[in-house]
């Protein structure tokens, strides 16, 4: 069969890998949805499938209803003899290819669990470290059955044996491309989080905590009219010894002007060392950057030096914090490095 006809499909043996004996030992491709019953006896199209997923999985949300009646309708009615199947086994770490060899059967005496089955012929199995790092992102969709297409010439090559050599990760430029949309993806989380949940004083007590990770006392103003002053920070105990420094902090998402910054700098005493700066969550307007450049004694940060913030000092954060942003420490290919952890 040429090239260009054969599908290239990836499959998910569970969420723990349970389904994996069943199959590589039987030589199957099986998917779950136990309560669906026998999918041959629908009519083939796909509003005939979700139907039959809302009669049968009553308690899945309404944007999942095509998504879970698509993965069957294509398990049932696209995939073809002679397609590839490509399965990322948690037990070995090895992706096994192999080609359907047989049509849907419905056999829930197997493995009462994965109900659906399709036989197949492995072919190949190869380690991870043989394919692209997007390929390896592709194959980790959430769905349990998942076209290819997009990676389709790496498999059939692999099954081919037209490719026998690990991939060079300095050489495949989608690695950038996945840790970027990661890192981003965090960012923007954190962003969301501070500014949808800690408005206000919520927002200057969270502050407040960074700049006690990082070795100062504070003072939190009390809520209501502060006066232009959130916070005071300061290293000695009383809170006498320069520098004192007086912060606000803002929420919002509005761009801060350059009165706001103006405000501030008009409670800090110069004369008596003290400093001013001003957080928020959104940016400062081109007057307010300007008004700052030209003031030692000012500071202005913004939503991505507080992300940065929460980056650099997250391991020494209050666990109710650590509960409110949970984060998990992930490492990226020293070729990324320009990437923000």
């Amino acid at each position: 069969m040429a090239n260009d006809e054969r599908n290239v499909w990836g499959i998910h043996g569970g969420k723990t890998g349970d389904a994996d004996n069943l199959l590589l030992k039987n030589k199957l491709v099986a998917l779950g949805w136990q309560r669906a019953g026998n999918l041959a006896e629908l009519p083939p199209n796909r509003e005939a499938f979700k139907k039959h997923v809302v009669a049968h999985y009553p308690e899945s949300k309404p944007g999942a209803i095509p998504v879970e009646a698509g993965q069957l309708f294509r398990f049932v009615h696209e995939i073809k003899l002679g397609d590839i199947v490509a399965y990322p086994s948690k037990s070995d770490k090895h992706i096994h290819i192999g080609q359907i060899t047989g049509n849907y059967k419905y056999n829930p005496t197997l493995h009462s669990g994965y109900p659906h089955q399709r036989e197949i012929k492995w072919i190949r199995s190869l380690p991870r470290t043989h394919f692209k790092q997007g390929t390896l992102y592709g194959i980790g969709s959430a769905m349990s059955f998942f076209s290819l297409s997009d990676y389709a010439e790496e498999f059939i090559s692999a099954i081919d044996k037209r490719s026998t050599l690990p991939v060079t990760p300095e050489k495949d430029e989608t690695l950038t491309q996945v840790a970027e949309t990661i890192a981003q993806t965090t960012r923007d989380f954190v962003l969301k989080q501070l500014s949808q949940e800690l408005k206000g004083h919520g927002f200057a007590n969270f502050i407040a905590h960074i700049l006690e990770t990082m070795g100062y006392r504070t003072r939190v103003s009390p809520e209501g009219n502060d006066g232009g002053v959130d916070i005071i920070a300061h290293k000695d105990e009383l809170g006498f010894e320069p520098p004192i420094i007086k912060v606000q902090a803002k929420s919002g998402d509005k761009d801060i002007k350059v009165s706001d910054v103006q405000a501030l700098y008009g409670n800090v005493e110069t004369s008596n060392g003290e400093y001013g700066l001003f957080v928020a969550i959104s940016k400062f307007t081109p007057p307010a950057k300007n008004f700052a450049r030209g003031k030692s004694n000012l500071r202005l940060i913004d939503g991505d030096e507080v992300v940065d913030l929460v980056f650099q000092y997250y391991e020494q954060f209050d666990p109710s914090y650590k509960a409110f942003l949970p984060l998990k420490r992930v490492y990226v290919p020293e070729v990324l490095k320009d990437i923000k952890e």
